[in-house]
Order: C-alpha cells, then sequence, then structure tokens
C-alpha cells in the first residue's frame, strides 16, 4: 500500500475543502445580490423598436425607389430576352412569375434594396443602398428574441449558481486528479526504494532500481544502486576467500597424506634397485627412472597445493605499475621469444598499495597463461588505466578464448593435467588480489582471445610502508 501517496492526497483534501466551501458560499451570495433583478423586459423593448425602426426603413426606401424609378431619376439595368442566360437568379425568377414589379435586398446581407419592373419583354433593375445590413439586424433581432424568450423561461440567478458550483467543482477535480498523478509520480520511486531496501536485508543482492529522473530522489535511488553493488562485490569476495578457506584446509590434508606416502615409496623403489641383479639392471633402472619422475611431479603437486595453502605475510606499499608490469614483461621475454609484446601504459598512472611480491606473482601467471594460450607466432597486449579511484592492469593474448565451462569455473581450484600446470594459478593470483584489497575480472579480449583486468586501489598521498616509518 502507497501510504505516501495516500497522505499527500488526504493533505490535498484537508487543505482545499474548507477554502473551496468558504468561497463557493461567499461567491453564491455575491451572485444571489447581483442577479437579483433582470433586464429582460429593456431588452425586450430595445429589440422591437430595432424591429420597427428597420422595417420603417426599409419601406421608406422601397417608396422612394419607386418613385425616383418612375420619375426616370433612378438609373436602371435592362435585362434583355435574349440575354437571359446571363440573368441573375432574382431576376430569372421575377420574370418567371407573374408580379408586374418587386422589391428584393441584395448586396452584402441585404444592405442594397433592388426594384425590378416588367417592360414588355424586358426586366428592368433599379437599385439603392439602405445603409445598413437589414439580414444581419433582422438575424441579431431574432436571436434577441430568443434570448429573451429562453431567460423567461429560465432562472437565471439559479442557472448562474449552478454554472458555477460546476465550474468550480470541475477545477478542484481536476486539480486532485492531477494531485494523484503526481503524488504517484513522487511515491512510486520511493516505493520502489523500499522494496529495494527490503530485498536487500533478505538476502537478494541483485536488487536494484531503474533511475529515470536527476533530482534528490534519483540520487537517492543512485545511491542505493551503488551501495547495492559494492555490498554485492563484497559477499562475492567474501565466499570466494571462505571457499579458498577450504580448499586450503583439504589442500594441507592432502599434501600431508601424499607426501607421507611418497616418501616410503620412493626408499623403496631405490632399495629395489640396487638389489637386483646385473641382468636386470637395464629394464629395473627404466621402471626405478619412471617412478622416481612421477614421484618428482606429484611432489611439485603437493608443494604448489603448499603455497595455495599458505598464508604469506603482507607487506603492503606504493607500488608503480607501469613500472613493475614492464619489469614482468621483459622477465618473461627472454623465455617465450616466440610471442611479440605490446604494452601500452597509462600516463602519470597513481600507485597503488599492494604488496609488490603478490603484483609480481598475479603479473607473472597472466603473462605466462598468456604467451602458452597465444602459442608460436601469437601477441600479447598489456595496458595499465586508472579509473573510479582504482588502477586497472590488463593483460590481453590472441588465443583461441574461452569456453563457457571454462570461464564457469575460471578462477575455482582445480587440478590440471596440463604438463607444467597445477590447476590453481588463477586462484591463487585472484586471492592475491584480494587480499590487496582489489580483484581480477575476465574482459572481453582486444587481440581475439582472453582478457583479464587486475583492480588494484590507489595509494592514499602520504602513504609510507612500514619499513620507510621505520
Amino acid at each position: 500500500m502507497n501510504r505516501l501517496r495516500n497522505r499527500l492526497i488526504l493533505i490535498f483534501l484537508a487543505a482545499t475543502l474548507a477554502p473551496l466551501a468558504a468561497t463557493v458560499w461567499i461567491t453564491t451570495s455575491l451572485l444571489e445580490e447581483s442577479l437579483g433583478f433582470s433586464s429582460t423586459g429593456e431588452l425586450d423593448v430595445v429589440l422591437k423598436s430595432a424591429l420597427r425602426t428597420g422595417h420603417e426603413l426599409y419601406q421608406r426606401t422601397c417608396d422612394d425607389l419607386k418613385q425616383h424609378a418612375q420619375a426616370g431619376q433612378s438609373p436602371s439595368r435592362k435585362y434583355l430576352p435574349g440575354q437571359r442566360a446571363g440573368w441573375p437568379e432574382a431576376v430569372k425568377s421575377f420574370a418567371d412569375g407573374s408580379e408586374p414589379e418587386r422589391f428584393a435586398l441584395a448586396g452584402n446581407e441585404g444592405d442594397r434594396l433592388d426594384y425590378l419592373v416588367r417592360h414588355g419583354g424586358e426586366v428592368w433593375q433599379y437599385s439603392a443602398g439602405l445603409g445598413v445590413s437589414l439580414e444581419r439586424l433582422r438575424k441579431q433581432i431574432a436571436d434577441g428574441r430568443a434570448r429573451v424568450d429562453t431567460a423567461r423561461e429560465h432562472d437565471l440567478t439559479r442557472g448562474s449558481k449552478l454554472a458555477y458550483l460546476l465550474m468550480a467543482a470541475s477545477i478542484w477535480l481536476v486539480s486532485l486528479a492531477l494531485l494523484v498523478y503526481l503524488a504517484h509520480r513522487l511515491s512510486r520511486p520511493i516505493h520502489q526504494l523500499t522494496a529495494g531496501l527490503t530485498g536487500l536485508a533478505a538476502g537478494d543482492l541483485n536488487a536494484r532500481v531503474a533511475v529515470r529522473r536527476d533530482d534528490e530522489i534519483g540520487r537517492a535511488i543512485q545511491a542505493f544502486n551503488d551501495m547495492a553493488g559494492k555490498l554485492q562485490e563484497s559477499t562475492e569476495r567474501l565466499v570466494y576467500l571462505r571457499q579458498l578457506a577450504s580448499w586450503q584446509t583439504l589442500a594441507r590434508k592432502m599434501a600431508h597424506e601424499v607426501k607421507n606416502s611418497l616418501t616410503p615409496i620412493r626408499l623403496t623403489v631405490e632399495e629395489m634397485m640396487a638389489r637386483y641383479d646385473e641382468a636386470d639392471r637395464g629394464f629395473m633402472e627404466q621402471a626405478t627412472q619412471i617412478v622416481v619422475d612421477e614421484i618428482e611431479t606429484l611432489e611439485r603437486r603437493i608443494r604448489a597445493f603448499s603455497q595455495f595453502a599458505a598464508e604469506p605475510p603482507l607487506t603492503p606499499g606504493a607500488v608503480d605499475v607501469n613500472s613493475l608490469l614492464q619489469e614482468r614483461i621483459a622477465f618473461l621475454k627472454t623465455a617465450h621469444p616466440e610471442v611479440a609484446y605490446e604494452c601500452r601504459l597509462a600516463g602519470g598512472a597513481p600507485q597503488v598499495v599492494a604488496d609488490q611480491d603478490l603484483i609480481k606473482g598475479i603479473l607473472t601467471n597472466l603473462l605466462e597463461n598468456a604467451a602458452e594460450a597465444a602459442g608460436e607466432g601469437g601477441r600479447i597486449l598489456s595496458l595499465t588505466a586508472a579509473e573510479n579511484g582504482r588502477v586497472a592492469i590488463e593483460v590481453h593474448d590472441s588465443g583461441p578464448g574461452l569456453s563457457e565451462q571454462a570461464r564457469a569455473s575460471l578462477f575455482q581450484p582445480t587440478i590440471s593435467f596440463k604438463k607444467r600446470g597445477m590447476g590453481l594459478g588463477l586462484s591463487i593470483a585472484r586471492k592475491s588480489a584480494l587480499l590487496s584489497g582489489g580483484d581480477i575480472v575476465l574482459v572481453k579480449g582486444e587481440l581475439g582471445g582472453a582478457g583479464f583486468r587486475v583492480l588494484l586501489p590507489v595509494a592514499a598521498n602520504g602513504f609510507q610502508t612500514r619499513a620507510d616509518r621505520g
């Protein structure tokens, strides 16, 4: 239920009903006093006088025009029978009748009087101006008479009151509808924000509210979305670190158990080799070497698990990512001469706060993976950039990219069967980034293959390491 909207409507009702009632009462009282008399009688007298005057003007003009025509003092227009096709309709109508003469109004709304007279087969027309439009005057008088009749049939005071009440009620209802609409627009984002906060409190970390305004409410919604995003990011990091802790416990147990089994196996195989005869020594040396190699492979895996399970001490300090990235690339170029390296560094990129050894490990892992994915003749792009108070380091390769299955478990600790892979590199790298206050995310590769972005916090002004502080 939208309580804010309902409260706004109630406030409007309380603030407008009393003033509206007082205004209606005062106005209807004034209408009662001002409309207590009627001018209908005077208007009727004026209309009758105007009608009589118009009739007298018409009659006098008819008499004068006829006298002047008979005396030959008025010019005439003659219509000959041979030109009947060009006669006006009024002249044709007169010619077709049996009247010896006819008076007719013509011109602009009857402001001219025509006098038509027969002369054999001819029709003579005499004209005189009236000075006024009798047709218009007749219409106005008719309208006035209709108004007088209507006013006599209806109570003007009552009609005025009713019209005023309807107008006031209509304006108030329109205002109420506008308020309901505005209240809904105002309360809806707040209601959505409340629903988002409720969902977030219930554990829905994907709760977001669409921002469609740029006012205080819009900024509050944007702040909520930013807070929800940061909370989701922090929660995902925490869950990932907890998963790593579980894997670390398992890794320590497995490393301990496998190590305990490998030592007697190695000693037993070596003892078997020492006791066999010369005739079987070739076979035994070959078999023993195979077993020893596999044991060494298992020992490397155990060391990797031990490294994964270890919690190294952190020594954070200000790190120049541009210099560190260039140093790592120069170090790895000799190991992968078949790969072309391209470096694009952000000018004046700020330093980051991190353990330099951890950042070296992260970059080494990403660059090694990129070189292996790119292969012979491949390319690797490394770049740095500053964004939103953090520094980004990206590594892109021209390899085949990652499958959807690989993306789903990219940073999860797994067992790898690659020649030199342990399946823990990216897990250790992301763990190092999280311990440094940042993260590693997968981005769209610029070279067609995979792309990784390392985000690290910017070093604050005046930052000093513990060694610098002495």
